[in-house]
C-alpha cells in the first residue's frame, strides 16, 4: 500500500465518523436516540436496512464463496422478497400502531413480561456474537495480509464504531450508512470493471461467463430435494424465507431501522426497496467472485490464499514438500491457460465436439487443482495444527492487494471497513436499546426521566461495544464467515419468529404456553445443530442449516398449541355426573 491508499483509507473512515457525530449530536430524549425522531425517509431506511445486513463479511466472504463454489449461494436470498411483503403488510402496521421502541415490547402487550424478556435475551446472545464476528471479519483478513496485530485492529474498528454510535444513536447509524453504501457499491463496480480489463484482450464478458460456466461456477438453481445440501431453491424459499422474516421482522438491529420512518408508508417503501435490490446486489457481488475466478484461470494464484498459512508451512520441516507442490501447481496453471485458450478457440469456431472436449479438459485440470489445494491444506495442518487453512475469505483481498492500482486499494479497504462499521453500528445500537428498554427500564422500579434512559442506552451501547471487541479477539474463522453469521442466526431466529407468529395470528395462545414452548424449542434446536450440522465437516451435514429456521418456527408453534391445550384442560372444572 502506498501513501495514496493510506490517504484514501484514513480520509474515508475519519469522514464517516466525524459526519455521524456532527449530524446527530444532541439527542435529548428516547424517541430521538432510539427512533431517530421518526424522521427517516424511505430511501434512507432502504439503504440503512441494506447496509445493516451487508457487513464486511459480505464483501470479503461472498466473492470467495463464489470463487470456490459458484453462484449457488444466491438461492439463500430467494425467500427475501416474499418476507418483505409479509413484513410490510403485518409487522410494520402493528409496530407503528402500538408505537413501540423495540420489537420485543410488542410481545409483553400480547403475552407477558417473561416472554418479552426471553425473546430479548435470545436476541442479545445471537446478535452479541454476530457483532463480534463483524468486527473480527475484516480484522483477521487485514491482519494476515498487512501484517498488523489482530487485536489492535479489533480495537481500532470497534472504537471507531462506538464513537459515533454512542454519540448519535439510531440517526447516527442511518445517516452514516447512506455514505457507506455509496462508498461500498462504488468500490465494487470499479473493481468489477478492472477485473474485466485485466482479462486477455480476446476474452469478452460473455466469453468470461462461458469460461466460468465450463467450471460449473454459474449453476444458480438447484431444484433437488436434498435436505443435506446447504443451498437449494427449496431451502431458499422456505428456510431462507423464515430466516428473512425473523431477521427483518424481529431482529432489533433491522426493526430499529424502519421504526425510524416518518410514516408507515415510508417504512414500507424502505423495505420494498430492500426486497427489490437485495438479490441483484448479492448476485453482483457473487459475480465479482466468479470474475476473480476467471482472472485466475489466466494468472498465477497461490496454493492457499491465506498468507499467514503459507508462511507457517514455509518455515516448517514441510517446506520442501510444499515447494514441490508449488512447482507442480505452476505447471498445472500453464496447462490451465492452454485449456482455457482451447475452450475459447472452440467457442469462436462454434464446433460442438471441440467445445465439449475442451470443457472436459478444464474439468480434469480443476480436479487436479482441487487435489493440490487439499494437499496444501494437509501440509499446513501438519506444520501447525492451529493454522487456519480455510482461505475462502482471503481470495478477494488477495486479488485487491496484488492486482489493483494504487488508490483503488485504499478505496477497497475503505469499502471493507465501512461495511464492518455500518453493520456493527446497527448491531451495537440495537443491543444497547434492547438492554436499556427491554431489560433495564422494564425491570427498573424507580420512574426516571427520558434523559436518564438516553444516558443508560449510551452506556449499554458502549458496554456492548467492548463485549463485541472481546468476542472478536477470541473468534474463529470457521468454514466461511458469511455462513457462520447465518448459522448463528438460524439457531435462534426460527424460535423467535415462531413467538411473533403466535402473537400475530393465534390469539388463543397465552404467555405461559409460549414461554415454555420457546425454551423447549431452543434446547431442541441446539441439540439438532450440534448432532446434525456442527460435528460434520462443511458440505457433509445431515441437514442444511437453513432448515433450522423453519424447524424452529414450526416447533415453537406446535409446542405452544400443546401446552395451551394442556393448560386449559387443567383449568377446566371437573363435572361429576349425578
Amino acid at each position: 500500500m502506498g501513501a495514496l491508499d493510506w490517504t484514501i483509507l484514513s480520509g474515508t473512515l475519519i469522514f464517516i465518523v466525524a459526519y455521524g457525530v456532527w449530524k446527530t449530536k444532541g439527542s435529548k430524549n428516547v424517541n430521538d436516540y432510539v427512533r431517530g425522531g421518526k424522521e427517516a425517509q424511505w430511501w434512507t431506511i432502504g439503504l440503512s436496512v441494506m447496509a445493516t445486513q451487508a457487513s464486511a463479511i459480505t464483501f470479503l466472504s461472498t466473492p470467495g464463496q463464489a470463487f470456490h463454489d459458484g453462484m449457488g449461494f444466491v438461492q439463500f436470498y430467494f425467500g427475501l422478497p416474499l418476507a418483505m411483503i409479509i413484513i410490510c403488510l403485518v409487522f410494520i402496521p402493528l409496530y407503528h400502531k402500538m408505537k413501540v421502541y423495540t420489537a420485543y415490547e410488542f410481545l409483553e402487550g400480547r403475552f407477558d413480561l417473561k416472554t418479552r424478556s426471553l425473546a430479548a435475551i435470545l436476541f442479545l446472545i445471537q446478535r452479541g456474537l454476530a457483532a463480534g464476528i463483524t468486527i473480527f471479519a475484516p480484522s483477521i483478513i487485514l491482519s494476515a495480509v498487512l501484517g498488523w496485530d489482530l487485536r489492535t485492529l479489533n480495537v481500532i474498528i470497534g472504537t471507531l464504531v462506538i464513537i459515533y454510535t454512542v454519540s448519535g444513536g439510531t440517526k447516527a447509524v442511518s445517516v452514516t450508512q447512506k455514505q457507506q453504501m455509496f462508498i461500498i457499491m462504488t468500490g465494487m463496480f470499479i473493481t468489477f470493471f478492472f477485473i474485466l480489463g485485466y482479462l486477455p484482450s480476446d476474452i469478452t464478458f460473455g466469453k468470461a461467463l462461458k469460461i466460468a460456466g465450463a467450471s460449473n461456477k454459474l449453476e444458480i438453481l438447484d431444484f433437488s430435494m436434498d435436505t443435506k445440501s446447504r443451498y437449494t431453491f427449496w431451502s431458499g424459499i422456505t428456510g431462507g424465507l423464515f430466516l428473512a422474516l425473523a431477521y427483518f421482522g424481529t431482529d432489533q438491529s433491522q426493526v430499529q431501522r424502519y421504526l425510524s420512518g416518518k410514516t408507515v408508508r415510508e417504512s414500507q417503501l424502505g423495505l420494498v426497496f430492500n426486497g427489490i435490490f437485495k438479490i441483484p446486489m448479492q448476485f453482483f457481488i457473487l459475480l465479482v467472485g466468479v470474475m476473480v475466478f476467471v482472472f485466475y484461470q489466466y494468472n498465477p494464484s497461490p496454493l492457499n490464499f491465506n498468507p499467514a498459512a503459507t508462511q507457517t508451512v514455509m518455515e516448517s520441516e514441510f517446506a520442501e514438500d510444499y515447494k514441490l507442490l508449488q512447482e507442480g501447481q505452476v505447471a498445472l496453471e500453464a496447462e490451465k491457460r492452454i485449456a482455457q485458450n482451447n475452450f475459447s478457440a472452440a467457442l469462436e469456431i462454434k464446433e460442438y465436439a471441440a467445445v465439449k472436449e475442451a470443457k472436459s479438459q478444464i474439468i480434469r485440470i480443476n480436479k487436479k487443482d482441487s487435489t493440490n489445494r487439499a494437499i496444501a491444506k494437509t501440509l499446513i495442518k501438519q506444520a501447525d495444527d492451529t493454522a487456519e487453512t480455510n482461505d475462502k475469505d482471503y481470495v478477494f483481498i488477495h486479488f485487491i492487494l496484488n492486482n489493483l492500482p494504487k488508490g483503488l486499494i485504499g478505496l477497497l479497504l475503505a469499502v471493507i471497513l465501512s461495511a464492518a462499521m455500518s453493520s456493527t453500528a446497527s448491531e451495537l445500537n440495537a443491543l444497547g436499546t434492547i438492554t436499556a428498554l427491554d431489560l433495564y427500564k422494564r425491570n427498573h422500579t424507580n420512574e426516571e426521566t427520558d434523559a436518564h434512559y438516553v444516558k443508560a442506552s449510551k452506556w449499554f451501547t458502549f458496554a456492548w461495544g467492548l463485549v463485541a471487541i472481546a468476542i472478536a479477539n477470541v473468534a474463529n474463522l470457521f468454514d466461511n464467515l458469511i455462513q457462520l453469521v447465518n448459522i448463528i442466526g438460524s439457531i435462534f431466529y426460527g424460535n423467535v419468529l415462531g413467538i411473533f407468529l403466535l402473537a400475530f395470528f393465534f390469539k388463543f395462545v397465552k404467555g405461559n404456553a409460549v414461554f415454555f414452548a420457546a425454551v423447549l424449542t431452543q434446547i431442541i434446536i441446539c441439540v439438532i445443530y450440534y448432532n446434525l450440522i456442527h460435528i460434520h465437516p462443511a458440505g457433509e451435514e445431515k441437514l442444511g442449516y437453513l432448515w433450522l429456521n423453519f424447524i424452529g418456527a414450526a416447533l415453537v408453534i406446535i409446542f405452544a398449541f400443546v401446552f395451551e391445550a394442556f393448560d386449559r384442560m387443567l383449568k377446566k372444572p371437573l363435572v361429576v355426573k349425578q
